[in-house]
């Protein structure tokens, strides 16, 4: 598993400089004020943030944790990836922000961390570096108050099932137990950019997601589905509506993306 880890950090590092300077991350305008978050995540959390602690996991360079220090909230951002760190760190200073960033995989999170958090937060594309959900639930039980709140956005594992070049499916829905290997160029803001690395990853069903969670006592307050991705980050996506993107040529309509908020009992 180290390898695999390691290997995965290795291609985050080299994502990051092509991520912020691409047109998806638009930096530029995230740095005159833009929120970074989507509508998703801000109709389930920016009444909730203001004043509140927050642990942000898999942040990668830090936009979505600036946009919430923007909101009010008092943000710690992790991240395997010790470039994107180093750049979360920069645009903190140069934001004026009091934002906090730790170098560490989430897997080892309770080793590199103290303290408890009001709010813990992760969006969109991140179970799927995780090979162990069962020690990601206990790390988010581990870190979060009594009373708090657990908010995940992410892409739906049915939408992961695809092979997103030719539209079939190749994936297995339930969790297998050996990694997915990939190969890649390029990173889904410019499939053209001159990196390439071995990605390591694993398909976590709805059910091998949330359960671990729930008998760690968390309550489920909101649970969505949504039709669409908020973002044109996978081959074959159309925008349906300004912000909205359907993969695929099916007629019927598939999960894109779900959102969970969940409570901590006092």
């Amino acid at each position: 598993m180290k390898e695999y880890f390691e290997s995965n950090r290795k291609a985050w590092d080299l994502r990051v400089d092509v991520h912020k300077n691409s047109e998806m991350y638009d930096l530029e305008s995230f740095m005159k004020g833009r929120n970074s978050l989507t509508e998703i995540e801000l109709k389930a959390l920016e009444n909730e943030v203001n004043g509140k602690s927050l642990l942000h996991l898999q942040c990668h360079f830090g936009q979505d944790t600036l946009s919430l220090a923007r909101m009010g909230a008092k943000v710690t951002g992790v991240d395997l990836s010790p470039k994107g760190i180093k750049l979360a760190r920069e645009l903190n200073e140069e934001l004026g922000l009091d934002a906090s960033f730790v170098e560490s995989n989430v897997m080892d999170l309770q080793v590199n961390l103290d303290g408890l958090f009001d709010i813990v937060y992760t969006s969109f594309g991140v179970t799927s570096w995780l090979p162990d959900l069962e020690k990601w639930a206990s790390i988010i039980d581990h870190f979060l108050k009594p009373g708090g709140i657990f908010f995940i956005a992410e892409f739906h594992p049915t939408l992961y099932m695809f092979e997103f070049s030719n539209q079939k499916i190749e994936y297995n829905y339930f969790e297998g137990e050996d990694a997915i290997v990939e190969e890649g160029t390029g990173t889904y803001t410019d499939r053209k950019a001159n990196i390439s690395y071995k990605d390591y990853f694993w398909t976590h069903s709805l059910y091998e997601t949330i359960n671990p969670l729930v008998q760690r006592g968390l309550i489920v307050k909101e649970f969505l589905e949504y039709p669409y991705s908020p973002f044109n980050c996978f081959e074959n996506m159309t925008e349906i509506e300004k912000g909205k993107y359907k993969f695929g040529d099916f007629e019927t309509s598939i999960p894109h993306v779900f959102s969970l908020k969940m409570q901590k009992p006092e």
